[in-house]
């Protein structure tokens, strides 16, 4: 449980940092942020997998390349649920994917085994 909730925040921190650098993604509050964290894990736990399961074929011709969509479609889909963040078309939901994906991975590189040690 303490695992999901330190992903949780290292995605709010995600978006926070794409709602920075992306024209298109805005967040209105601190609070918004934390919501928009657990919704993704959430997502990326329950409708990610179905998602790339289905677009399998598709994922495989364009060798992988159609997963940034999915994540982008993950992200989007995030503003359904909260709608303290705001994600205007679909190129900035991907790349604030993109950018959620790197500073997921620079934290849980920087913890140290994916975050092991913390349960």
């Amino acid at each position: 449980m303490i695992r999901f909730i330190l992903q949780a925040m290292i995605a709010a921190l995600g978006f926070w940092m794409a709602s920075r650098v992306i024209d298109g993604v805005h967040v209105d509050s601190v609070t918004s942020l934390i919501e928009a964290g657990l919704v993704l894990g959430v997502l990326n736990a329950l409708i990610r997998p179905l998602l790339i399961i289905l677009t399998l074929p598709i994922s495989i011709l364009t060798f992988g390349l159609f997963l940034l969509v999915i994540n982008g479609l993950t992200v989007w889909l995030v503003t359904v649920f909260i709608h303290g963040v705001h994600i205007y078309r679909l190129l900035p939901a991907i790349l604030a994917a993109v950018v959620i994906s790197i500073v997921t991975w620079l934290a849980n590189f920087l913890i140290g085994e994916g975050g092991r040690g913390i349960d």
